[in-house]
C-alpha cells in the first residue's frame, strides 16, 4: 500500500466515521484516495452495525429491536454528522430562499421544521425497512445493513467526482468536491454492485439479483438528491453530503424490503 493510499484511508476513516483515526495529512490528494477508499469505512460501519441487529435477533428480542439497534449504530458510528447533514439540508431546501440564504439556514447550528420531519420519516423508513428484512432472518438482515453502509459511502465518492462544484469555498465539501476522477467513481461504483451482489448469494440467486438492484438504487436515488442540491445551491456541502448518504441508504434499504 502506498503512502497516499495509507493517508487515504485515515481521511475516510476520520472524516466519514467517528472511529478512533487520526488525520496525518488534509489535501486533494489525500482527498480523492479517501473518497475513493470510501465505500470501505462503509463496510465497517455496515459490519458492526449489523452485530447487534443479528445478536438481538438470535437472543429472541424480535426483528423490531434489531432493526433498531442496527439503524441506530451507524448513526453513533458518525456521531450523527450524516443526519444532521440531511435535517440541514432539508430546512436549506424547504426554505425556498435564494441559494446564499439556504446556505446561511443550513449553516445554523438550530434544526428547522423542515430538518425535523424529513429525519423523522428517514429513520422510521429505514427502521420498518430494517424491521422487514431481520424478520426474513439474520442473514438478510444483516446483508442489508452492510449494503445499505456501503451504497451510503459509494454514493460520497461519486458525489466527489470532478464536474461537480463546491458551493462554498471553505468546508468538508469544498475539500473533497471535485477529487475523484470520474472512471475511478464508476469502478468503485461497479465493484461495490458486484460485491454486494456476491454476498447475496448465500441467500441464493434471487439474493444477488435484489443486492445488487438495491444498490442501484439507492446510487441512482442518490444521484437525483445530488443533482437537485447542486442545481439549489450552486454546488455540494458537508451537509448535502450528508443529505446523499442518507438518501442512498435509505432507497437501497427500500429496495431490499420489497423484495
Amino acid at each position: 500500500m502506498t503512502p497516499l493510499n495509507r493517508h487515504g484511508l485515515r481521511f475516510a476513516f476520520g472524516t466519514l466515521t467517528a472511529l478512533p483515526v487520526r488525520l496525518s495529512r488534509w489535501d486533494r490528494g489525500t482527498a480523492r484516495a479517501g473518497m475513493l477508499c470510501a465505500p470501505l469505512a462503509g463496510l465497517v460501519v455496515g459490519l458492526l452495525a449489523a452485530l447487534p441487529g443479528v445478536l438481538l435477533l438470535l437472543g429472541g428480542a424480535g426483528p423490531l429491536a434489531a432493526a433498531v439497534a442496527s439503524a441506530a449504530l451507524p448513526a453513533a458510528l458518525t456521531r450523527g454528522l450524516h443526519l444532521d447533514g440531511l435535517a440541514d439540508t432539508a430546512d436549506g431546501l424547504g426554505s425556498a430562499r435564494p441559494a446564499a440564504d439556504a446556505l446561511r439556514i443550513m449553516k445554523q447550528s438550530d434544526i428547522g421544521p423542515f430538518g425535523v420531519i424529513t429525519l423523522l420519516f428517514v429513520l422510521l423508513a429505514q427502521v420498518a425497512a430494517l424491521f422487514e428484512l431481520y424478520g426474513r432472518g439474520w442473514a438478510d438482515g444483516a446483508l442489508g445493513t452492510v449494503a445499505a453502509a456501503v451504497t451510503a459511502r459509494v454514493a460520497l465518492t461519486l458525489a466527489s467526482r470532478r464536474g461537480v462544484p463546491p458551493a462554498r469555498p471553505e468546508g468538508l465539501g469544498a475539500a473533497v468536491a471535485g477529487t475523484v476522477p470520474p472512471l475511478g467513481a464508476v469502478a468503485v461504483a461497479c465493484a461495490a454492485v458486484a460485491g454486494c451482489a456476491a454476498a447475496g448469494l448465500t441467500l441464493g440467486p434471487g439474493g444477488a439479483l435484489r443486492q445488487a438492484l438495491a444498490v442501484l438504487a439507492g446510487l441512482l436515488a442518490a444521484q437525483v438528491m445530488l443533482r437537485h442540491c447542486v442545481r439549489r445551491f450552486g454546488g455540494v456541502t458537508g451537509d448535502v453530503f450528508g443529505a446523499v448518504e442518507e438518501t442512498a441508504a435509505t432507497a437501497a434499504l427500500l429496495v431490499l424490503a420489497t423484495g
